[in-house]
């Protein structure tokens, strides 16, 4: 019984001698800049929330509520005309 394989192998096209002469790939690129772009989303999206949060603390421990109660807390701020609508989340 005779077997066939099949192998995928990268083209014997001429290679360069010096490896600092062979050139990027503009995919390269591409997931470099993507990945920037992804920083930059998760940088601003953590910059409002650490606002938002320094924001809620402030209003709490000026009007003497205890920051972890959540239902307190949004009752107060709306009364006060701060109130922040929760926004539905992007991810």
């Amino acid at each position: 019984m005779e077997a066939t394989q099949t192998v995928i192998a990268q083209s014997g096209g001429p290679s360069p001698e010096n490896a600092d002469s062979s050139q990027a790939s503009p995919i390269g690129l591409l997931v470099v800049a993507a990945m920037m772009v992804a920083i930059l989303f998760l940088g601003w999206r953590l910059a409002r929330r650490i606002a938002r949060l320094n924001r809620r603390r402030a209003f709490a421990e000026e009007h003497g509520i205890d920051v972890f109660d959540e239902e307190t807390l949004n009752k107060a701020m709306r009364e006060a005309g701060m109130d922040i609508p929760a926004r539905r989340p992007l991810i």
